[in-house]
């Protein structure tokens, strides 16, 4: 938290469909004293079409230094970032010029098929062993999903994670409490479930992701599996608390099949069990059914379809966006079980398409999807695609990419930069940011 402000951020690109353009990292520059302060500054192009960049990550963290694995040598200087879609994953270098990220190695999908036997990298985490990258699915698009692991110096993929799965089959995030020796998992679907958008029997049906599990870190044995309710659909973003010592975290699900809300839940660990506990209900808003993507007409209220969740270094604030209803949501988490609303805001929307305060005259499409948040808590970065088969859906009329900024009071409270929109003209669609240096998603920490 006392590092020096981020000069630049990392963001992937998506490459709209029926474009041509190949997938890209932009850089952005985010220095407030900069003359090109809130532009693209620069870009890596990606050497293939139709990679779909999704959740990358750092090669090296604060984990790299835990006592019983450490890497002193090691340094953040590479972004390991996945396509989704391609099952490929590119390393960039960043240090020699971070406005021009150099490409220097690409690892093909049919490695990763031969080593693992799993497909469609989603998010890429340092840990004190190396790097661990989740996957949502086998070759063949269907289950099970799970974790495979990287050298962080080589880059060589070393193989799956798991020991024993037990009856995990789903698969989406995962992050750890290393002071605590477990690891836990999230669901989505197998890529065939969710690669030509979302499905509405699926839904309805229940047969997306409702469980966390959790795992023994060192043996990557399953311990448990909590069930968060049929009727909860999408259980995706997992943030720990930073303090190791803290045995809590929180994790969002994107829509509630009952009435269209959505919720974060807590999990945490009262008598040596890890339980599951709803502590945020965020309901849907009642809409004319001419206002909304064919998907959700019948329904006459457009849900807030939580994506996204942060959390800040120091455990005080959980950032929800909120990429349905258009709004990004501030509370406070100093008592966990008991967050609390000190701050909203309104951007695109399906509905509402809340413009930017630099253009108020202009309406923007998308929402606050992606959300970063600086490593001493002042700034939060909001992005607004999804994923190219869902952004169709729910956003028909074409997703036009931005990327916003917002200050953080350490009180509480927020405020859209209005010096701050970056958008992307030639048709690109901002996905995840990572910020130079790290940022408050990047690390897990194994001192308190």
């Amino acid at each position: 938290m006392e590092a020096p402000p981020e000069k630049h951020a990392f963001v992937a690109a998506l490459n709209p469909p029926g474009g041509k353009l190949n997938d890209a990292l932009l850089v952005v520059d985010v220095d407030p004293k900069s003359g090109t302060y809130g532009q693209r500054v620069g870009q890596t192009t990606m050497p293939q079409f139709g990679d779909e960049l999704h959740h990358f990550g750092w090669n090296a963290c604060s984990s790299a230094l835990c006592p019983y694995a450490p890497h002193p040598h090691v340094e953040r200087r590479y972004l390991l970032v996945p396509g989704l879609r391609s099952s490929r994953i590119h390393i960039l270098d960043i240090k020699p010029n971070p406005r021009k990220p150099e490409l220097v190695k690409v690892i093909e999908p049919e490695e990763i098929f031969r080593r693992t036997n799993y497909s469609r990298p989603h998010t890429i985490h340092c840990g004190p062993e190396g790097i661990y990258v989740s996957a949502l699915g086998a070759p063949n698009g269907d289950g099970p999903g799970g974790i495979f692991m990287l050298d962080c110096e080589t880059f060589n993929v070393l193989g799956q994670w798991e020991m024993n799965r037990g009856p995990q089959f789903l698969h989406y995030d995962f992050w750890w409490h290393l002071g605590f020796d477990t690891l836990l998992t999230s669901e989505w679907g197998t890529p065939n479930m969710i690669e030509n958008g979302l499905n509405p029997e699926l839904l309805l049906g229940s047969k997306y992701g409702h469980q966390l599990h959790f795992w023994d870190l060192k043996r990557r044995k399953h311990l448990q599996a909590i069930d968060l309710g049929a009727e909860q659909q999408l259980v995706l973003e997992l943030r720990q608390a930073r303090d190791p010592t803290k045995p809590y975290g929180f994790v969002g699900v994107v829509i509630s099949i009952k009435d269209l809300s959505a919720s974060v839940w807590l999990w945490h660990k009262p008598n040596g069990q890890w339980a599951a506990k709803k502590v945020i209900e965020i309901p849907a808003e009642p809409a004319e059914p001419d206002q909304l993507p064919p998907l959700l007409q019948g329904f006459k209220a457009v849900p807030p379809v939580v994506t996204d969740i942060n959390l800040s270094l120091d455990d005080r604030f959980l950032y929800v966006s909120c990429w349905g209803t258009g709004e990004l949501r501030q509370y406070d988490v100093s008592d966990p079980f008991r967050p609390v609303l000190t701050a909203t805001t309104r951007i695109g929307g399906i509905v509402r398409r809340t413009p930017h305060p630099s253009a108020p005259d202009r309406p923007l499409n998308g929402a606050p999807q992606m959300v970063e948040v600086s490593r001493d808590g002042r700034r939060v970065y909001l992005t607004n695609s999804l994923y190219t088969p869902w952004d169709a859906q729910f956003y028909p009329d074409g997703i036009r990419g931005w990327m916003v900024k917002l200050d953080a009071d350490p009180k509480g409270g927020m405020a859209l930069d209005p010096r701050f929109l970056v958008e992307t003209e030639d048709g690109m669609r901002p996905h995840q940011v990572r910020l130079q240096g790290g940022d408050a998603s990047s690390d897990s920490y194994c001192y308190p």
